[in-house]
């Protein structure tokens, strides 16, 4: 795209190839992924004008850095001012960002206290840029994109749990956004004049949550997939039109257009302001009641299935932010409001008021029992007086269940109000919806097993403590209509904020295979709790039950007269539910206790009046199973015990490369010859198959993970037997027990890091020596792990098992194997989150005194004693280390070598059966080393990592079993996946060399004639983009012209072609996306 044949006068006509100078303020000196972003922005704009890179200052290259990273933002205005007045003739866009981990505060007071001051502070800084400067766009951005999390720099939510964290640094960004957006407005852009304005970015600049709080540093390839993500956003928000289209990893770069080719400012691109929400009406939120038999029983009952609604003395609560009342009563503009915590009007406990006006659970019973007590009133967290028996907390998930509930049974038994004895209670559950939000990122930790174990938990607990009592289990809401409030931009919903609150239900596209998941796992929630109940787990006693309340199995979404979604049923933030919402529900819990087994009601309509039901003569009791005269479906039979740990194979593209492959980033796995393994006693498959303490100590080397061969891949999971498919002629891997048929099988026993080379030496001699393997031409995959051992004793030799000596020790490993192996591919698999090992308990001698020997320093400590704490930590370090090691450039050297990291591991955690114990058929009798089921599953993990492109590999454990999981090949993907063929690369792509601290332009190059022009660029990580292609209606020679001009005269001249074809037609615009995986 051309500059303007004159230096543009006017602020609202500037072109991205006008702007000469790039600057930026309010980094600091940690803001490394806000200094790459800013980075590439400069890369991208300099495709416009390559003078760009060249604008210096007094020496300093403002383009490469912000200006005085230490200071506060006014000085940072102060110090740009200064450098920037030397260019009064040239246009300069200027970045000012606002980093939201400066901030922080702990309750609604707090934040609006800090965003007063934030918003102060940024109004100081642009009123001077206003007077100093000449010829400038500020462009205002809020980031919130480093991987600190909020909790590390707020003493006050250290003790808080995950969602409360989430939920208030959210609405910290959207307070900050807000009044940014009034600041502005009120400044009126700070134009007074023609060469000066101010604009702000529509919506923050916000890392996706999981890459932040992942607790280690993200893979390179990780990081710069965010900071594409960003710098994508960043630059879409500077021009007049944004897209907001982004379809997972390939991202929708716009092309300034010829009715649209400026710089966005509010002079040329009028924004709304005000009013961020539809403005709803306040309907009435009380009910009549209408019931006549409102008695308790003669004398209070001693059975739970003849309780009577007016026999109940003590109400309860536990769950998530639905339940602590967040933004109840937020008024719809007010999304900083959300933060507060509303309980006195929650659907289920609180007793605000009366039924008169505020419909609640508490206050239906009110009606029936006038000294019924445990309900909250007013606001507060769950530990204030007021919350009394609302133990709900915000953002809770199951596995946060069981705290609750032993929080509420303490307060149960030491309040002078309740006889724990004698009074019936009656506690509603009402848990999974962030399990759900977050499910995308951990699938394994929020399964549906997982889930009904966290329940079964809690609701153990209350079974065994709590006499006298009702549980309403209800069932988790049916999510996927959220979606709908998040789909009509005419509802002003802050889209943005709860794809921060809840990514896993608005981000995936309509139709995708991630959208049909979340939907079967929120059945299978729903489903499980009815199968728990229905067990007859908590029915072993006359005095408890559980009953499952389904009314939220199905939604109907209000809706307006015009069809459109009725946003006065949510609360400002279009997630959490309004008065009006809170009203039906409290309605529905009521009458589906009154509704028999079998018979309730199963859909939430939120538009339609509901009615409470009363108590009858013939049908007085809240309804239980027995008094429902039903009859729970008998459970499955237990399956016999499996000992066949075998796949099933599904790959269909089994072929070779036509020629044996002279580089490691081609090959295929029918191209491997080889394969060998080094590592400790979980390589050698030490007790894999034993059944007794005896056996315990041999080696099963035939079933071993990544190097094992024994029968096929139909009986025996392993890395060999799954590319024996490929290659029947495999050689390397290891049979049977012992020593004797090991193949190149060089794991031993005990083995540490430090054990690692010697083992490497060996394997080199072995493959040197053996006949039917051509060391120069055959390829070799090579499986490392290693680190247990190092981690299990590192209390007793702290110095020479420290991460750095970890780190060293397998450096010097494939430093030897770099240096001296042709052909060869390593697996370097992640070390586990050892700590895990103490979930598995059984009381047995081995579990309970030898793995004590095999791991003390993990097995001895007590759960979250200051030896744990520190060996998680260095745990984390391990992992660190080895992510440092293989991600710069030290084994980029040989076409014909490469190091991978595998990360199935990285996440690694157990999982649990039936009764909540931990699954110990994944380990062998000691309950530390692990059995054939554990190896067949990490093989398979390893397997479908080797699958997965550097970057997006899977990094947590499925250590389920599934016959069916092992993944294949295809035509766009035939080859094992490394760094280097990970990027997507687009033909007639030039690569330029690795950043230096020097800002580099890119080199452009063009397609063949008669295809679409495209130009290019890559930065210093493998992920590409492609720059604008636009549409040409000339003669076939033009573009070859074009083509050949380009390659000679660079990227200047592809932008002078693209603008100049561009200015010649009348209507056609430049295409705004443009596919690929980076930036």
């Amino acid at each position: 795209m051309l500059p303007s044949h004159h230096p543009p006068p006017n602020v609202n006509s500037v072109k991205p190839a006008d702007v000469e100078v790039l600057a930026s303020i309010g980094l600091r000196a940690d803001s490394t992924r806000l200094s790459n972003v800013v980075s590439r922005l400069q890369e991208l704009m300099s495709t416009f004008n390559p003078a760009l890179t060249d604008s210096d200052v007094e020496g300093t290259d403002v383009n490469a850095a912000g200006f005085a990273r230490e200071g506060t933002l006014l000085e940072q205005a102060e110090e740009a001012s200064r450098r920037l007045r030397n260019n009064p003739h040239s246009w300069k866009l200027l970045l000012l960002f606002v980093q939201v981990d400066r901030f922080y505060a702990c309750d609604q007071q707090e934040v609006e206290s800090v965003i007063t001051s934030a918003i102060g502070e940024v109004d100081a800084a642009l009123q001077l840029l206003r007077v100093q400067l000449k010829r400038t766009i500020v462009s205002v951005a809020l980031w919130d994109g480093e991987s600190d999390t909020l909790q590390t720099k707020c003493p006050c939510l250290e003790q808080r749990q995950e969602g409360e964290v989430r939920l208030a640094k959210a609405a910290l960004t959207h307070g900050l956004q807000a009044s940014l957006d009034e600041l502005l407005v009120k400044r009126r852009w700070y134009s007074e004049k023609d060469d000066f304005s101010v604009v702000l970015q529509k919506k923050p600049l916000v890392t996706d949550f999981f890459s932040t709080n992942i607790g280690t540093p993200l893979s390179e390839s990780q990081a710069s997939h965010e900071t594409d993500k960003l710098t994508v956003q960043l630059w879409a928000n500077l021009l007049q039109r944004a897209s907001d289209d982004d379809n997972g990893n390939v991202f929708a770069l716009q092309c300034p257009t010829v009715d649209r080719p400026f710089l966005r400012t509010e002079g040329n691109s009028p924004t709304s302001h005000g009013g961020n929400a539809s403005p709803h009406l306040h309907p009435n939120t009380g009910t009549a009641v209408h019931c006549e038999d409102i008695n308790p029983s003669h004398s209070i009952p001693t059975s739970v299935h003849a309780v009577r609604p007016a026999d109940i003395r003590v109400l309860a609560a536990v769950g998530d932010s639905l339940t602590a009342g967040n933004g109840i009563a937020s008024s719809p503009a007010n999304v900083l409001d959300v933060l507060t915590q509303y309980r006195g009007l929650s659907w289920s406990i609180g007793g605000d008021d009366n039924l008169t006006s505020v419909t609640t659970l508490p206050n239906i019973f009110k009606h029936f029992k006038a000294n019924v007590t445990g309900y909250s009133v007013g606001q507060g967290k769950q530990h204030t007086p007021q919350a009394f028996l609302n133990q709900a907390v915000a953002g809770a998930k199951s596995k946060d269940l069981a705290s609750q509930v032993r929080a509420l049974v303490a307060r149960m038994k030491n309040d002078s109000r309740i006889n724990f004895g004698s009074d019936w209670k009656l506690i509603t559950v009402f848990i999974g919806g962030n399990d759900l939000c977050d499910y995308c990122d951990n699938s394994l930790f929020y399964s549906v097993e997982r889930y009904v174990q966290n329940v079964r938990e809690s609701l153990d607990y209350l079974h065994k403590e709590v006499p006298r009592a009702l549980v309403n289990l209800v069932e988790p809401l049916h999510i996927i209509p959220l979606r709908e409030m998040h789909a009509d931009p005419s509802l002003k919903c802050p889209t943005w904020l709860v794809n921060i609150l809840c990514p896993c239900v608005i981000l995936p596209k309509p139709n995708s295979t991630a959208l049909e998941k979340l939907e079967q796992l929120n059945r299978k929630y729903q489903l499980t709790l009815g199968e728990l109940v229905g067990s007859g787990r908590y029915d072993t006693r006359p005095d408890f039950t559980v009953v499952v309340q389904p009314f939220f199995r199905d939604i109907n979404v209000p809706r307006l007269p015009d069809g459109r979604p009725d946003r006065s049923f949510f609360s400002a933030d279009c997630f959490h539910l309004s008065q009006r919402a809170q009203t039906q529900m409290a309605r529905s819990l009521w009458n589906n206790m009154l509704e028999p087994l079998g018979n309730k009601t199963s859909l939430q309509d939120f538009s339609t009046d509901i009615k409470l039901k009363c108590p009858s003569e013939t049908s007085p009791f809240i309804r239980t199973y027995r008094n429902s005269n039903y009859t729970y479906a008998a459970p499955p039979p237990t399956p016999a015990p499996n000992t066949n740990w075998g796949s099933d194979f599904s790959c269909v593209d089994l072929a070779p490369s036509q020629s044996v492959p002279t580089s490691v980033h081609k090959l295929r796995p029918a191209d491997i010859k080889v394969v060998a393994a080094v590592g400790d006693s979980t390589t050698a498959a030490t007790g894999a198959k034993a059944k007794n303490l005896l056996a315990l100590s041999r080696e099963y080397k035939g079933v071993s993970w990544s190097i094992g061969g024994d029968r096929t891949l139909d009986t025996v999971t392993t890395l060999p037997n799954i590319l024996r498919k490929f290659n029947s002629g495999l050689r390397g891997f290891s049979k049977g027990q012992g020593s004797r048929q090991k193949g190149f099988n060089m794991a031993g026993a005990g083995a540490k890091t430090s054990d690692i080379p010697n083992q490497i030496q060996v394997l080199i001699k072995a493959m040197r020596e053996h006949k039917e393997v051509n060391f120069d031409q055959d390829w070799k995959l090579l499986t490392i792990f290693v680190g247990g051992n190092d981690l299990c004793h590192y209390c007793n030799d702290q110095d020479h098992l420290s991460p750095g000596n970890y780190s060293r020790n397998l450096m010097l490993a494939l430093d030897k194997l770099y240096h001296e192996v042709p052909r060869l591919l390593v697996n370097l698999v992640e070390i586990m989150q050892i700590d895990t090992l103490k979930q598995v308990e059984k009381n047995t001698l081995g579990c309970s005194l030898l793995r004590r020997t095999s791991c003390p320093c993990v097995i001895i400590p007590t759960e979250r004693s200051p030896e744990i704490e520190q060996l998680k930590r260095i745990n984390l370090e391990y992992q660190a280390e080895i992510h440092n090691l293989i991600s710069g450039s030290r084994y980029d050297g040989k076409e014909d070598f490469a190091v991978v990291l595998q990360p199935f591991l990285h996440n690694s955690f157990i999982p649990f059966i039936g009764e909540g114990e931990a699954d110990d058929t994944l380990f062998s009798v000691d309950c530390f080393h692990i059995s054939e089921r554990a190896h067949a599953e990490m093989a398979i993990a390893l397997w479908n990592n080797m699958l997965e492109p550097v970057g997006r590999k899977q990094a947590h454990n499925n250590f389920t079993y599934d016959r069916s999981k092992i993944r294949c090949p295809t035509e766009s993907s035939p080859f094992i996946f490394t760094k280097v063929n990970s990027a997507l690369r687009p033909p007639w792509t030039t690569t330029t060399a690795a950043p230096s601290s020097h800002a580099t332009s890119a080199t452009p190059t063009t397609s063949a004639p008669g295809a679409s022009r495209t130009t290019t660029f890559r930065s210093s990580t493998t992920q590409t983009v492609s720059a604008p292609h636009c549409a040409s209606p000339r003669p076939l020679w033009v573009p070859v012209v074009v083509g050949v001009v380009s390659l000679l005269v660079g990227m200047g001249s592809a932008c002078f072609m693209c603008t100049f074809v561009l200015q010649k037609k009348s209507r056609t615009e430049c295409p705004e996306e443009m596919k690929a995986t980076g930036l």
